[in-house]
């Protein structure tokens, strides 16, 4: 079994949940993050890992070396970040991804977990998406994921095997907090607020999927045989995991008491709809079961904000929406104009 594992990205959303899970495994676990978001804390990390601070798009072979698995979760992590500006998004999801393959392959590293998105299926034309169904991405962010695929897939061979887990919208509790998903935003207004305000009809679909089935579903490639998981993509949850805007905001208000719906005719909202089949999945991993369905995971948010009774103010706060604390990052130039930290300010993490 492999041992030795890097995960880029270990300090945002997900990696904060899967670094310790990885370790509570059995596995000796390095981390390597820029630091955007280290100050981006709503809950104390239940562990520290070692950790190598460094910038995507500077690393090199030496950095690699003595690693089994790299799982590369490092990325600009919305739509909306992708915005913000293209060039950011290319080269830090699309290129360093494709270097960083590259040189886990050249320093020996056997197996590369790559944490995709459905995101890319876009307005999809057909009910429910395969991993063989057209992509579609609308934005630079789905896009990137969809080139990375491409390109890191040609690296694959006997010494390297790349793995891509398309995952559908995660929520759910982490030590660095999110609340510009659409599960989790809908929790954290109902608590702090009292009501949900939802944007259109409520009729989009999402396939949604708990930050910690997440990583066990990592865990789970990771201990499969190559020969099931070799250079192989699979849309990453279940089948009942399929829900559309306006079940999640009923589950809500079952679960937040003496809590309102606010629906809002919107230009803006967002068109996108999609079901995603996870048959693949669940014939590669026959035993593995999602442990969370959006009620259990409404109780726990429910729960946990209560304990840490979550104000307004907590939700508002720009630590917990990325493309706020980016800008905030920007504004105080403590980020450049290319993303990287102001080494003149002299305020890094």
């Amino acid at each position: 079994m492999s041992k030795r594992i890097l995960i880029t990205g270990h300090e945002g959303y997900i990696g904060s949940v899967m670094a310790p899970f990885f370790l509570d495994a059995g596995y000796e676990v390095v981390g390597l993050d820029a630091g955007f978001f280290q100050e981006c804390t709503l809950l104390s990390p239940r562990v520290q890992i070692p950790t190598l601070l460094k910038d995507i798009r500077e690393v090199k072979e030496s950095d690699l070396e003595g690693f089994d698995v790299v799982v590369h979760l490092a990325a600009l992590s919305n739509d909306a970040l992708g915005k913000l500006n293209s060039r950011w998004t290319k080269e830090i999801n699309y290129e360093a991804a494709v270097h960083l393959a590259k040189c886990a392959k050249s320093a020996g590293v056997k197996r590369f977990l790559f944490s995709s998105s459905c995101i890319m299926y876009g307005m999809s034309e057909v009910s429910t998406v395969t991993e063989e169904s057209p992509l579609n991405p609308q934005t630079d962010y789905a896009v990137s994921k969809m080139k990375c695929e491409r390109e890191i897939a040609k690296l694959a061979g006997d010494d390297f095997s790349p793995t891509f887990l398309r995952n559908g919208t995660v929520y759910g509790l982490s030590p660095r907090m999110r609340f510009d998903t659409v599960y989790n935003n809908l929790m954290g207004m109902a608590v702090t607020t009292g009501k949900i305000v939802i944007h259109g009809d409520g009729r989009p679909w999402r396939p949604v999927i708990h930050v910690e089935d997440v990583a066990r579903s990592f865990l789970a490639v990771l201990e499969a045989p190559i020969s099931v998981v070799h250079n192989q993509i699979f849309n990453n949850g279940a089948n009942h995991l399929n829900h559309q805007i306006k079940e999640l905001a009923q589950t809500v208000l079952r679960t937040v008491p003496d809590c309102k719906l606010e629906t809002l005719s919107s230009p803006d909202a967002d068109p996108r709809t999609y079901q995603a089949d996870f048959s693949k999945f669940a014939r590669a991993f026959p035993d593995f079961i999602f442990k969370w369905d959006i009620h259990e995971g409404a109780k726990e948010l429910y729960n946990a904000f209560k304990a840490a009774k979550l104000t307004q103010a907590h939700f508002n706060d720009k630590r917990f929406t990325r493309i706020q604390w980016i800008n905030y990052l920007l504004e105080t130039k403590r980020l450049d104009s290319s993303l990287r930290w102001n080494h003149k300010v002299g305020i890094e993490p």
